[in-house]
């Protein structure tokens, strides 16, 4: 199918809101567009070697302010991976935004079980912490998959979080993202640990 195309420098995953701010004038007439059809767009990670070639269809869900110079700021969304199979440029068919055939990409494996959810989310939330970004308002339903909502607020870069869509299955990325929590966390504890220590020097316990 061909949808719109909105090159950032970001990873969505499904199922997961993100407000963007909209300012360009070909995104404004696509998210125009898309709001008037209720249609949907591709968000892909834009990096400096080009486009990447697995990305996260969106839609509005609702906009949160209008600026009187057209520019807005809107509420998506994320809904399904999918895969380019060929970008149409900017000015075929007289649009001045991208374009792409892509084809969507349902998982194709079994979902984590849910000692892995419940092992998945501890370390999240214990790394957050560690980190003192943790958010008391996070909550996950571990009856259901949670990997695309940790893997969304993790502390990784945009590369680990790419590997991650491009995972074909919930177990799949689940495990992923347990072996990544393994084993960042032993430096994480060591470092706490150490701080503590610095933090009392020079008192009497």
């Amino acid at each position: 199918m061909k949808i719109p195309l909105f090159p950032l420098d970001l990873v969505l995953f499904p199922g997961v809101p993100l407000p963007l701010h909209i300012f360009e004038p070909r995104y404004r007439e696509m998210a125009a567009e898309c709001m008037a059809a209720n249609a949907a767009f591709g968000i892909v990670r834009a990096h400096p070697e080009g486009l990447a070639v697995i990305g996260c269809t969106a839609r509005i869900v609702r906009v949160l302010n209008r600026y009187p110079d057209g520019r807005s700021d809107i509420l998506i969304q994320g809904i399904d991976r999918f895969e380019i199979e060929q970008l149409i440029d900017a000015g075929e068919g007289a649009r001045s935004f991208l374009q792409a055939e892509v084809d969507i990409l349902p998982d194709t494996e079994e979902c984590a079980s849910r000692s892995a959810r419940e092992e998945c989310v501890a370390l999240h939330f214990e790394a957050l912490h560690l980190l003192g970004t943790s958010d008391a308002s996070m909550q996950f339903d571990l009856d259901r998959p949670v990997a695309y909502l940790i893997a969304a607020s993790m502390p990784a870069d945009l590369d680990f979080r790419q590997r991650l869509l491009v995972e074909r299955s919930d177990s799949a990325r689940t495990e992923t993202l347990l072996r990544y929590y393994r084993e960042i966390l032993p430096n994480l504890r060591r470092s706490q640990q150490v701080s503590q220590r610095a933090s009392t020097n020079g008192h009497i316990m």
